[in-house]
């Protein structure tokens, strides 16, 4: 799985081979110049999301709820949520739960109760980052410690709850390792080490789109490089007289400039 958030994206990380695309609040500070994804709407989300959706054809794409956009109430949550599938098309939702998060266990059930296909996350819950103080690794203490046994018992949770695979996002391996072996889902790892399932990445890291690089991810490309050079030329062009020329006007004449 790999995030996208336009259609042009959408189409070339189908083309490569992803099974699932998630449309990710990391937009949030990928995207919309934020500096992390808190500030992004549902309004943002559902139009990333509608845009992915019409740049694919056999991916599951799954639209990520932002912040704020559930857990209030659970009608406004499965409102929200329903947005996704009946305005962007999308093919599930995915949400954040925390250790112990008793109100989106029961949003789960509601959800998967009426038909909305439900990814969840568990490890570290980005949209909490003012409570965790920041993107910090997650079950420090340990596969045996207390904080483990509180995440196998929120995934275990989740699965009863109807979600078809479970987001483990920067914890120790052997804490991912114990989550992973708990469920009967798929599990997909992000900063969660080699025992999951799955893996997820944001496309910008895999494709050095952006300056700012993490332990947790693999550049597979420098897309920062060859854009600058690519509008650098471009610029040049126009400047010295080289772009257009005449194969690039329509009916050309014979003109001096």
């Amino acid at each position: 799985m790999l995030t996208a958030y336009d259609a042009t994206f959408a189409r070339l990380v189908e083309r490569g081979g992803v099974d699932m695309i998630l449309v990710g609040d990391s937009a949030g500070d990928n995207q919309l110049g934020y500096d992390s994804t808190i500030p992004v709407t549902m309004d943002q989300a559902v139009s990333n999301t509608a845009a992915v959706v019409r740049g694919t054809e056999q991916a599951l794409v799954i639209g990520d709820m932002p912040f704020g956009s559930y857990g209030a109430s659970i009608e406004r949550s499965v409102e929200n949520a329903t947005r996704f599938l009946k305005e962007a098309g999308a093919g599930g939702v995915k949400l954040e739960t925390a250790p112990g998060g008793e109100r989106t266990v029961e949003l789960v059930e509601r959800l998967t109760e009426i038909g909305i296909p439900v990814q969840g996350h568990i490890g570290l819950t980005p949209q909490r980052r003012h409570e965790l103080g920041g993107a910090v690794v997650q079950g420090r203490a340990g596969p045996a410690s207390e904080y483990a046994d509180r995440l196998v018992q929120t995934a275990s949770r989740l699965v009863e709850a109807g979600v078809f695979s479970l987001v483990i996002e920067a914890t120790t391996e052997g804490v991912a390792k114990r989550v992973s072996e708990a469920v009967d889902v798929p599990t997909i790892g992000i900063g969660a080490g080699r025992v999951t399932d799955g893996q997820v990445l944001v496309v910008n890291d895999v494709l050095g789109l952006g300056e700012q690089e993490y332990s947790l991810a693999k550049r597979y490309a420098d897309l920062d490089s060859i854009v600058e050079t690519a509008v650098a030329e471009f610029v040049s062009d126009v400047r010295q007289g080289r772009f257009p020329d005449a194969t690039n006007a329509y009916d050309p004449i014979d003109a001096d400039r």
